[in-house]
């Protein structure tokens, strides 16, 4: 079927020549990037631009551009922040900004404020903000562990909570390491290396690396929470698809009073040994109707790193659901 090309142009308001350089980036790249992801033509001359392609994208590609160049007024414009935008370019927000821009969230840090992305991005950090557990389950590079760090960080910096504890099954990924030196908090911290840059990213390595010192960030491996009762703490459990049944029931009944949990996971990359079940997937339907606790469910198309990880997501997809359905024919030929 032919998509009709429209010509559509629109002038940008309040036109600098420092800010249009900034929105276009080195050699066009930003409007390029924009091209190649929306499947447009973009002819500009200064101010003037003229968009070719099917009529919603082309609407879309002018509320992006507009966005992109009223951020120039404070940011300096990047491809990787470029690429977080189009994420965003297929919502509703984009279409609407005026509406939805009051509504948006933004997390304190020591290092400045992040605001969380699209739509679903924005769900999860409400519902950790609302619910005293919550579970964000997706694909890899959509932001679940980096938001989650972001509201405990958040948490802490309003004195919400006195500590943040981040745990992690220590289950390797696939591949045999042997035995690790040091002590114990040396033998885990390759596993819990995401939720380390994340939190040197909100608050720099010397504080985080006081903190630790203080005990008000602790590192904990999920097989020494059996017996605590956290209080007054912010906890994350990442990479929870790694858990036992027995494992997530000990996890989520140590939680307290005053505390947030956020278990983060993808039930599509299961390391336990075969024939375990996850404790993650199991959870999933357990607790989907218990009040109090929150879910957000992220796709490919939330996936805010390089563009190829989103289409290797989804050819992932496709290709176990081709294979579980060549597995239910043969059942039913049997």
């Amino acid at each position: 079927m032919n998509t009709s090309t429209d010509t559509y142009r629109f002038t940008l308001d309040s036109f600098e020549a420092a800010r249009y350089a900034n929105l276009c980036g080195q050699y066009d790249e930003h409007l390029r990037l924009i091209e190649q992801r929306l499947d447009i033509t973009i002819r500009n001359r200064a101010e003037q631009f003229e968009l070719l392609g099917s009529r919603d994208k082309t609407r879309t590609a002018e509320q992006l551009i507009r966005r992109l160049y009223r951020e120039t007024k404070h940011t300096d414009l990047t491809p990787d922040l470029v690429h977080l935008f189009l994420q965003e370019s297929s919502m509703k927000e984009l279409s609407e900004p005026s509406a939805k821009q009051n509504n948006l969230i933004s997390l304190r840090t020591r290092k400045g404020s992040i605001r969380p992305r699209g739509e679903n991005q924005q769900g999860y950090v409400k519902s950790i903000l609302s619910h005293d557990i919550n579970f964000g389950i997706g694909p890899a590079g959509t932001g679940k562990t980096f938001l989650a760090v972001a509201c405990a960080v958040d948490a802490l910096e309003r004195e919400l909570v006195q500590r943040i504890l981040l745990v992690r099954p220590a289950v390797e990924a696939g591949e045999k390491l042997g035995f690790l030196p040091g002590d114990l908090s040396q033998k885990i911290d390759p596993y819990l290396r995401p939720l380390y840059d994340a939190l040197y990213e909100m608050l720099g390595f010397e504080h985080v690396t006081r903190l630790i010192e203080k005990q008000v960030i602790e590192v904990a491996p999920l097989a020494y929470m059996r017996g605590r009762t956290l209080s007054n703490s912010f906890i994350i459990l990442d990479e929870s698809q790694n858990t036992t049944i027995e494992q997530m029931k000990m996890f989520l009944t140590r939680i307290g009073f005053g505390s947030t949990a956020v278990i983060t996971g993808d039930i599509t990359q299961v390391d336990l040994p075969r024939g375990t079940a996850s404790g993650l997937i199991h959870v999933t339907k357990v607790l989907k109707d218990v009040p109090g606790i929150g879910f957000t469910f992220f796709k490919s198309s939330d996936v805010v790193r390089h563009p190829l990880v989103q289409r290797i997501v989804e050819a992932y997809a496709s290709h176990d659901a081709a294979k579980k359905l060549t597995h239910i024919e043969n059942h039913n030929l049997d």
